[in-house]
């Protein structure tokens, strides 16, 4: 019991030396718009990187300014485009933008371009439109996608201030939406994506107003999955997919607020073994 006690204590010590990384969760800056054609969510897209920052002209790895990062898929190679996996650390190493991406599915796919062997839009041209032409992004197996952030270029942990995320086709309440975790994985943000009509596109995006830092943003898109092109889940649930990101420059995480989550991790899984051999 007493090297429980002590575990404890180390846990909630290192929870008060990451301060307001582990307790914050102030009101973010929401933006959002739903529409039948990419005209519609324009203004709201404009917005949303005016209060980002960063400008108009982006530079190399979608960064506009040092203060924005963008990712719109359509320059995702063929090689790595539907019918083939895309890889999970793309942006962060063939084009270092900061992300890496997990799912507790199988994998991520981009979709194929027009008139390839390969059906555009995952194969299901009468559900989906792209914001911003051509490609698409989606889950495979899964509904979540878990969006990490990293220096870009490196393996060095970082947050962001700000994402936005654009659906296609989400159509049912509640059921696609952006979550946004801080450090200690304290949920900070979350908001529903606002519904279409089929083959409608959705925004959904936040910008923290008080200084909080994201570390992991957890998109749900829809109730239904693809699991390859053409070949849904079920043949049930609202299907939604995913077009551009848009996110403030990751920045990386101070080694000492690095060194407290390592102390968090260890500490917790001691705690966790040693429990587990007691029960």
């Amino acid at each position: 019991m007493k090297s429980h006690k002590n575990t404890l204590k180390l846990i909630s010590a290192a929870a008060i030396a990451l301060g307001a990384e582990m307790t914050a969760h102030a009101g973010f800056t929401v933006f959002e718009a739903s529409g039948n054609t990419p005209v519609d969510l324009t203004p709201t897209r404009d917005a949303f990187r005016t209060a980002i920052g960063g400008g108009t002209t982006a530079g190399a790895n979608g960064s506009f300014g040092g203060e924005r990062r963008e990712i719109n898929w359509d320059g995702v190679p063929a090689v790595f485009s539907d019918s083939a996996a895309f890889p999970a650390n793309f942006f962060n190493t063939n084009s270092p933008r900061g992300v890496v991406l997990s799912t507790p599915g199988s994998g991520f796919l981009v979709s194929a371009n027009a008139g390839g062997a390969t059906p555009e839009l995952f194969g299901f041209p009468a559900d989906f439109q792209s914001f911003s032409a051509q490609k698409l992004f989606t889950a495979v197996n899964s509904n979540i996608t878990d969006v990490g952030f990293f220096e870009p270029g490196t393996a060095v942990p970082a947050t962001t201030s700000a994402f936005g995320v654009f659906f296609t086709d989400a159509e049912n309440a509640g059921s696609t939406l952006l979550e946004f975790f801080d450090l200690g994985n304290n949920l900070l943000f979350s908001r529903e994506a606002l519904i279409t009509a089929n083959q409608g596109l959705s925004f959904v995006g936040g910008v923290a107003n008080a200084g909080e830092r994201i570390s992991r943003v957890r998109i749900t898109s829809g109730l239904n999955t693809i699991v390859t092109n053409g070949v849904l889940g079920n043949p049930n649930d609202d299907v939604v997919v995913m077009d551009d990101f848009i996110y403030a420059e990751p920045v990386a995480v101070p080694e000492t607020g690095a060194a407290i989550l390592t102390c968090l991790g260890v500490a917790g899984f001691g705690f966790m073994r040693r429990r587990a051999r007691t029960v």
